[in-house]
């Protein structure tokens, strides 16, 4: 299901209320083996496969971001104005399905957290992400937040193989569901003639099911990840198109250049 919200009509509304309902992006579906529950063992191989120029994509990811993660996480660098004008979200529903209560549309976008308590939580502030996929890449976001598993020895009571001793919680576990991360036993020569043994992750098991199904699941990390992308570089399709003009000026140039250098030359040749 495809839910289009790029025009100012209550099409916005709908994505909202169909929050449950995200569909699966292009790409390559992070599970080997559905019918038995197995999946992740190529977790480093697993890519986004979005893009920003899929607006509708963008569009549901700042629906994610705003419920899920702006608790936390701010976007220091972009204004609430940018991203409606951006993501042609009129102005009467910006305020009405993301603004946080007393906030204006000129205001940057803040977590309302304070970083002491935040602090006192997790051991350290959550992290601006408004340049997170420039400095890690958009693959290392989507791995991060499709690899979390169950770990009762941290204090959240979850792990993350991308990230491993992670201070943030798994709060899309209620989307995705709760899984175990299950290792074997690899020996290896060592010195001496010795063997030495080391576990090594296999692959995850469902244990819990969450509301959405893998495939919706991953349709909302990948909406939310591109959304990240887009808020890392706001003028990124401007940039890419402006560039295409800007070598044929350049090709042109050199051509026209070309002509003249050959015009005053041809006397002396």
């Amino acid at each position: 299901m495809r839910i289009e919200v790029d025009c100012p009509s209550g099409r916005w509304l709908l994505a909202a209320a169909l929050a449950a309902v995200v569909a699966c992006a292009p790409g390559r579906l992070p599970a080997a083996e559905q019918g038995e529950g197995k999946f992740g063992a190529d977790w480093d191989s697993w890519q986004a496969n979005t893009s920003v120029s899929d607006l509708a994509s963008v569009q549901r990811g700042a629906r994610n971001y705003t419920s899920y993660c702006l608790g936390c996480h701010s976007l220091k660098y972009e204004r609430w104005s940018r991203l409606g004008a951006d993501l042609r979200i009129p102005p009467e529903l910006l305020e009405q399905d993301l603004l946080p209560p007393g906030a204006k549309a000129t205001d940057y976008i803040e977590s309302a957290m304070p970083p002491a308590d935040a602090e006192t939580w997790f051991g350290k502030a959550p992290p601006d992400l408004s340049l997170m996929v420039r400095a890690r890449g958009k693959d290392y976001i989507y791995q991060l937040l499709t690899t979390f598993y169950v770990d009762p020895t941290r204090q959240t009571g979850a792990n993350n193989l991308r990230l491993p001793a992670i201070a943030m919680p798994d709060v899309l576990s209620e989307l995705g569901g709760l899984k175990a991360a299950v290792y074997r036993t690899e020996s290896h020569p060592g010195p001496g003639g010795s063997s030495i043994s080391e576990q090594v992750f296999d692959h995850f098991e469902q244990l819990v099911p969450g509301r959405m199904s893998l495939a919706e699941y991953d349709g909302f990390v990948r909406d939310t990840v591109n959304f990240l992308d887009y808020v890392s570089e706001p003028t990124q399709l401007e940039r890419r198109s402006l560039g295409l003009w800007v070598v044929l000026f350049l090709l042109v140039f050199t051509w026209l250049a070309w002509l003249v250098k050959r015009e005053y030359w041809k006397d002396i040749h």
